[in-house]
């Protein structure tokens, strides 16, 4: 019988099931039946959106690049043509074993150009050396390779950095002492590597952009080539200050005494477009007005013009009578124009009934004393009577004492009679008081010997200088005037921060003299922006000319030296005009000994200098403390610590550095005290002198003490009842009473005090600045300091 085999499930072949990814267009939307496939706010936009960001990336890299590039042009464009403007390169050694001539002469090898018209002496002086920074395109400082930087240099370096450098240019150049000459000649090139090295590291400590230091030795070519190409082909540094500034580095001076003297100055206008109408400051002269400015041939040897028939050259811009700046720089105060306050009707009445009541008194005989009236029982006399206490003088008697005393006055039983007692003398009376003081606070006045003993050994005992750590405005009341009249012009305030102060309360005449700003930062962004979009009598940078300025006195020809810088720099409109002015200053970390308010100090401040005592007070960001713009004042410069230097100055607008300088024996090496930059222009800032009166805690009973050694009469404990009190360990309270005749009084605190804490008070009075005047350097010809050159 046949038998049909069968194969078994398990073992049936499965084929593999149809791809999606195969399926057509009308499968696949079938399948889905509708739904929509979502996709996340968070994953990347189409290819579409990721080709037009890809896009826009391209033009904003594109715009950027266009825009350096255009800004590599307005940087250079006054160098380039054959007219174009020299670079100026301030040349400045910072040992004294070093000749600026050296390295020009070096500079000059690689280009193969003589020059031997390059002075031996010239900048030896350091005002002038500040000023040579301010007009150049580029510094270079020489170092040497065997002799370390002096105080000088480092004075000199400290200064330029406070200043603000523009770009800087290091190079190593032989020594001419002749301690190095063999050291330096005996140097191979693998020693002078290390050399480079550590210089280079020194000078980025002033100047952190320094990538390399060029050595310009004579077998060194390479390396002047390298130090010419970087002057020649860079693009100069831009000096934040000078932004927004035209100046001129005087190429020929000329004076005439006709019109009140006119100074002509000839050179190449740099910087922004110079403006006829604008007020122009030559350093340590002064401001003064243009006349007008005329157009003369340019004296580059690529040109080959020079300077005659100067005056026969077009008139490039004349000074206009209505726009041109004044020099008026403070207002003239009327003094008769005071305001005067009459009484108001009510204080006239006032008056009236209180003559009228002093009229209806009659006048007490002299020599006489009115005698006090005591009820007391019949037949008492008057040695018992003053024996007898009135119930109206017995504090401390209850209330229920007090009634069984009344209705045994009124009983009839006991015949009374009013009693004429005589007034006790002065002398009783402080006996007498003092005897009730002693019954209430248990208090024993000391005599003045042992007062004065006890005093002496408080002042002077050790913790009083620990004390002075936590409480710099601590002092002493005096002992031999009152307080009330030697702190007579403090007040108390309950909260420095939300006190309320007017910023125009009792000022003096200064304020009347200088000039105030509604808005000083919407005055500078107007002024700024006129400037840009002014067409009329402006002359473009790159031109060069002649500027005529009157009223010159003749001392500025008599003291010009062609060796020294001559820069006259161009002020915005208003910067004439005296106001107070605030900037933010540091105290310079070399600098060791104290720096008090109101020293006399230079500031050195963009292209001027003044002489000025400077008063300094707390910095705080975003303005005052309170709506009061109230900020204390600081009697030292702390070193670390950040404050605020006030004086009455010229308006300034912009970030401008500033540098306080004290003058020494050597005039050509004063201290660097203080650096920092212009602040802003503000004649309502506060300034809040603190003084705070300390008193020792004698006696303390729980929330109540008695305090000695802060007043010495009771008067001034009346006079200055209503200033709040705190003390050392931040209780508050106020003065209950006065004990005693040595200035004793009683006071309570809102808690417990300690007999170990301090009593204080603190008093404020407004402080005003100084006013500052322009520095006039002294002469001096006796320094040997190693010169600096200006070279175009």
């Amino acid at each position: 019988m046949s038998q049909q085999h069968h194969h078994r499930s398990s073992l049936k072949q499965q084929n593999k099931p149809f791809k999606s990814r195969h399926s057509t267009k009308s499968a696949v939307k079938d399948r889905a039946k509708g739904r929509v496939q979502r996709t996340s706010l968070k994953s990347n936009p189409v290819n579409a959106a990721i080709a037009q960001t890809r896009l826009n990336r391209r033009n904003t890299a594109k715009q950027v690049q266009l825009r350096k590039r255009q800004a590599l042009i307005a940087a250079t464009r006054i160098f380039n043509g054959v007219d174009g403007a020299p670079r100026i390169v301030a040349v400045i050694p910072l040992c004294s074993d070093l000749f600026s001539r050296d390295a020009v002469e070096a500079l000059g090898r690689a280009l193969d150009v003589d020059t031997g018209t390059c002075p031996d002496t010239g900048l030896w002086r350091l005002k002038y050396a500040l000023d040579a920074c301010k007009a150049a395109d580029y510094v270079v400082f020489t170092l040497s390779a065997v002799q370390e930087v002096d105080k000088w240099g480092d004075l000199l370096l400290r200064c330029l950095q406070a200043q603000g450098l523009p770009e800087v240019v290091t190079v190593v150049t032989p020594s001419h002492s002749e301690d190095t000459a063999q050291i330096q000649a005996s140097l191979d090139r693998k020693a002078r590597g290390p050399i480079l090295k550590s210089l280079l590291s020194f000078i980025r400590y002033f100047v952190p952009t320094q990538s390399r230091v060029y050595d310009l030795e004579e077998t060194r070519s390479a390396d002047a080539t390298s130090a010419l190409r970087s002057l020649c082909e860079g693009k100069p540094h831009e000096v934040q200050w000078r932004q927004g500034r035209s100046w001129i580095l005087a190429e020929d001076l000329q004076w005439d005494n006709t019109d009140s003297g006119t100074l002509k100055v000839s050179g190449i206008v740099r910087g922004t477009p110079l403006s006829v109408n604008r007020l122009v400051h030559i350093p340590n002269y002064g401001d003064f007005q243009q006349s007008k400015i005329l157009s003369i041939p340019n004296t580059n040897k690529k040109s080959g013009g020079g300077s005659e028939g100067m005056e026969l050259e077009p008139v490039l811009a004349a000074s206009a009578t209505d726009d041109a700046d004044s020099l008026i720089s403070v207002n003239d105060p009327d003094t008769l124009a005071n305001e005067q306050t009459w009484p108001t009707d009510e204080e006239m009445n006032g008056v009236r009934d209180k003559e009228m009541t002093d009229g209806a008194l009659p006048d007490a005989k002299v020599g006489t004393t009115p005698k006090a009236v005591k009820r007391v029982p019949k037949g008492t006399s008057q040695y018992q009577a003053a024996w007898i206490i009135d119930d109206e003088d017995d504090e401390e008697g209850d209330e229920n004492e007090q009634d069984e005393e009344e209705q045994s006055r009124n009983d009839p039983g006991e015949e009374m009679e009013d009693l004429e007692m005589d007034a006790p003398s002065i002398h009783d009376a402080t006996e007498m008081d003092e005897s009730e003081m002693k019954n209430n606070v248990h208090f024993d006045d000391l005599d003045a010997e042992e007062e004065e003993k006890q005093l002496k050994d408080w002042r002077t005992r050790e913790r009083e200088a620990a004390d002075e750590m936590l409480f710099p405005d601590e002092i002493d009341t005096p002992e031999n005037v009152t307080a009330r009249q030697r702190f007579q012009r403090y007040r108390g305030l309950r909260s420095f921060r939300t006190s309320p102060w007017d910023p125009y309360e009792n000022l003096p005449v200064d304020y009347a003299k200088i000039f105030q700003f509604e808005d000083y930062h919407r005055t500078e962004r107007v002024i700024r922006r006129k400037a840009e979009e002014e067409a009329e009598n402006i002359v473009d940078p790159g031109t060069h000319v002649t500027v005529y300025l009157k009223n010159v006195p003749e001392d500025v020809i008599k003291t010009y030296n062609p060796n020294h810088p001559f820069i006259i720099f161009a002020l915005f409109q208003h910067e004439h005009k005296m106001s107070v002015i605030n900037f933010t200053v540091q105290r310079n970390t070399e600098y060791t000994l104290p720096v008090k308010s109101k020293d006399p100090m230079v500031l050195c401040v963009g292209p001027r200098r003044f002489r000025t005592n400077p008063i300094y007070s707390q910095h705080t960001r975003g303005g005052g403390k309170g709506a009061n713009n109230v900020h204390k004042f600081e009697r030292f410069l702390q070193p670390g610590v950040t404050c605020v230097a006030t004086t009455f100055a010229p308006v300034i607008f912009g970030k401008q550095p500033c540098m306080l300088l004290k003058e020494t024996a050597d005039v050509q090496e004063p201290d660097l005290v203080a650096m920092g930059s212009f602040l802003n222009t503000d004649t309502t800032r506060i300034i809040a002198k603190r003084i705070v009166l300390t008193g020792h805690p004698f006696k303390v009973h729980k929330k109540t003490a008695t305090v000695r050694y802060m007043f010495f009469n009771p008067d001034d404990i009346s006079y200055f009842a209503p200033v709040q009190l705190h003390t050392k360990h931040g209780r508050s309270g106020h003065i209950r009473e006065s004990l005693g005749t040595h200035g004793y009084f009683k006071a309570h605190f809102d808690g417990p005090v300690n007999q170990m804490d301090t009593i204080c008070m603190s008093l404020y009075k407004r402080v005003y600045p100084k006013w500052a005047t322009l520095f006039k350097p002294l002469e001096d010809n006796t320094s040997t300091r190693k010169e600096a050159v200006m070279e175009e």
